[in-house]
């Protein structure tokens, strides 16, 4: 499994408009063989501030499967006016995982 990271900043007053579109886009992202799951968190200490998790099955899925779609077309038309600058993207593989077995 990949994680894709990405650090959005957002135009300062279109936080709300993005985050509806954001889940508009949802569709189009998690469409794609290879994709598990995404999530998008907003930043406590600069609201136009989110970050991108992703989840694929491997790094082409994404560089590759996606990025070189026709939904990501769609992405890019919806989302990508939102950004400055433009995001910077990561991918990260995991070499520790742990969870709070105690939470019941």
């Amino acid at each position: 499994m990949i994680l894709e990271v990405a650090i959005l900043n957002v135009k300062s007053g279109q936080e709300k408009q993005f985050e509806i579109d954001f889940a508009t886009a949802g569709q189009f992202i998690s469409s794609i063989k290879g994709y598990s799951k995404h999530s998008l968190r907003k930043c406590l200490e600069q609201t136009n501030k989110y970050i991108l998790l992703v989840d694929w099955e491997n790094l082409e899925d994404h560089t590759i499967g996606f990025r070189q779609s026709a939904e990501y077309l769609e992405w890019k038309k919806i989302l990508h006016h939102y950004y400055d600058p433009f995001p910077t993207v990561e991918h990260y593989e995991t070499i520790i995982e742990n969870e709070n077995k105690n939470n019941s």
